[in-house]
């Protein structure tokens, strides 16, 4: 059987239902039939989520002296729950680093976790062997028709990052981003060319120089957090949606 990596929760989770969202890090929740501020561990914009009288768990905190009483864990959708919390595949892919159980990986130890790249961060420095390689994680929550898609809004800072990695490959450095879906429904992944032409743009030429590409689907429930498997990447800039489909 296959290792995989899993990330628990603290406690029990807490069932509330989504009001509004308030700013990037709260969001307005029914609690125990009332509204409560909760927190959200996620910049990113998750319309499609974060819809009013969306079924929702909360985790409660454990940080004494917290304003609020909750964390924004996980969202229902009729296929399934989606964690909300853009902090947990960091955490994901180091318990999977640790234990050898990232396929693609399995060789690779942690030397550095947030090394310096460029004037910014990377996420992990791995070594395998001598060989060193930087990697980048992106949290990922939204998917249309089967298809998870990064970014769900425009993002300067993911482009950057794509940058540095291929700086790092030029000179002689492995590299390599991981798109983590936080979610189960999900076949394939995909650069979200809406969003942010320029982002998916960045992510084809990182590809072209050498930068791995990968993405992992997670199982996500009220216990926590799991991998699942690797999941195709497609980078085609020419209608891959459209010919999915006609596949069936």
């Amino acid at each position: 059987g296959l290792k995989m990596a899993c990330i628990r929760f603290s406690g029990k989770l807490v069932p509330g239902r989504f009001v509004r969202r308030l700013n990037r890090f709260a969001a307005l929740v029914e609690v125990e039939g009332k509204q409560e501020q909760v927190h959200v561990r996620n910049s990113g914009r998750l319309h499609e989520l974060f819809t009013p009288g969306r079924a929702v768990l909360l985790e409660p905190s454990t940080t004494v002296g917290r304003r609020t009483r909750f964390t924004l864990a996980l969202v229902r959708l009729p296929t399934g729950y989606v964690s909300a919390d853009a902090h947990l595949p960091n955490a994901l892919v180091a318990e999977g680093l640790r234990c050898h159980a990232i396929p693609g990986f399995r060789r690779h130890r942690v030397l550095r976790r947030e090394p310096a790249m460029g004037r910014g961060r990377a996420d992990f420095l791995l070594a395998q062997g001598r060989r060193r390689c930087l990697l980048e994680v992106k949290s990922v929550t939204l998917v249309e028709e089967g298809v998870a898609l990064f970014p769900d809004a425009p993002t300067v800072r993911g482009r950057i990052h794509l940058e540095h990695l291929i700086a790092a490959r030029r000179r002689g450095l492995g590299a390599a981003v991981l798109f983590v879906i936080q979610r189960s429904d999900v076949r394939a992944f995909a650069p979200n060319r809406d969003a942010d032409p320029e982002f998916s743009e960045t992510l084809r030429r990182a590809s072209r120089a050498g930068v791995r590409v990968c993405a992992m689907r997670c199982r996500v429930g009220p216990k926590g957090v799991r991998f699942d498997r690797p999941i195709p990447v497609r980078l085609d800039p020419r209608g891959s949606r459209t010919r999915e489909r006609e596949r069936g």
